[in-house]
């Protein structure tokens, strides 16, 4: 559908697109968290007694409100954390940044290959393969557009309201350079054999209490551009790496993954990042027995996107995250539960 028809005839996609461009920025948030809860699943938002994993998001996104949290999102700050706590091997290398505008990135200064992202939002990644070919100009507008949008007003993760707008230079991660290998006794593919294929896989563990619970794993989801490719699959498996029965959105890769030799080091990283919060999930990339550190994410989806696939692992999920306990909320007030949400 064109996109403008769309904005027309889809009450959803048309709140969604305002929404993030700043347009309802007055509306208090939990108006805001019914409202988009109630056109993405359906149902009412259930805040007083949240069970599901979507709902529980959705409460923490109120009431989980950390100082702290703000940091850990900042792509550019987030890296001392990770430092401190694991070891900056685990770094993709810094080739460059932190810069306020694309006009200060000293091309000349990069490498052949190299990968630019903001640092106060997600998504917004361009790799650069080939410095000589690489379009400079669609990148300067793509970034610029980007560096000028707070990423908080699209789901209202607070996290992201004050992280500076920023771009940096990380090293380009090549897929792996071996010959494609060959399954072994029938039981699977490679990762890697799969990375030279499809590109990076994108390891996203679910960390509840600090402990890893399920392992999302994303397969040619997103291109060098951050498009969707044609061919994206994603499994979910336990901390064993064990298929678990559930989707999510894209369907299952149709051959058995192996299980990474280092995968249990993976785990061990994960629940040494996330210790201390009641849902963080770690995304972290390995490439030929290397691990490398992607990013933190508090709200999946931003709470409004998950549908599994049977439906009843919403509440397993959401079984799994523990609330803390607050008195109350620091993002709502009597007057939001008067307002009417917007009529569009």
């Amino acid at each position: 559908m064109n996109k403008y028809l769309r904005l027309v005839l889809d009450r959803e996609f048309r709140f969604s697109v305002l929404t993030a461009r700043g347009f309802y920025r007055n509306m208090p948030d939990e108006e805001l968290y019914r409202y988009k809860y109630k056109l993405s699943y359906g149902t009412e938002l259930n805040l007083e007694h949240p069970k599901g994993f979507s709902e529980k998001l959705m409460w923490l996104k109120l009431h989980d409100r950390k100082p702290i949290y703000t940091t850990l999102v900042d792509k550019y700050a987030v890296r001392q954390y990770v430092a401190e706590k694991i070891g900056d091997e685990y770094l993709i290398p810094l080739l460059g940044g932190p810069w306020k505008s694309f006009e200060e990135i000293d091309f000349g200064s990069l490498p052949q290959q190299f990968v630019l992202k903001c640092t106060h939002d997600s998504g917004s990644v361009i790799a650069c393969r080939d410095k000589y070919s690489f379009d400079i100009e669609d990148a300067r507008r793509r970034l610029n557009r980007r560096l000028k949008r707070n990423y908080y007003y699209g789901n209202r993760e607070w996290p992201y309201k004050d992280v500076p707008p920023r771009i940096i230079a990380e090293a380009y991660l090549c897929r792996p350079e071996d010959s494609i290998s060959i399954p072994m006794n029938g039981e699977g593919i490679s990762p890697d054999t799969i990375q030279q294929q499809l590109g990076l896989l994108d390891y996203r563990f679910m960390c509840f209490n600090g402990r890893v619970r399920a392992l999302f794993l994303n397969i040619g989801v997103i291109d060098g551009k951050g498009h969707t490719t044609e061919n994206c699959y994603s499994n979910i498996y336990d901390r064993q790496f064990n298929l678990l029965p559930v989707r999510e959105t894209d369907p299952n890769y149709p051959m058995p993954i192996l299980k990474p030799e280092n995968f249990e080091t993976m785990v061990q990283l994960a629940e040494e990042l996330s210790r201390g919060f009641p849902l963080l999930r770690v995304d972290l990339y390995n490439i030929s027995g290397k691990i490398k550190f992607g990013e933190l994410t508090f709200y999946h989806n931003g709470g409004l996107a998950n549908t599994f696939d049977p439906p009843q692992w919403d509440e397993i999920f959401g079984s799994w995250i523990e609330l803390p306990e607050f008195s109350e909320s620091p993002g709502t007030s009597d007057e939001s539960k008067h307002k009417k949400a917007p009529a569009l």
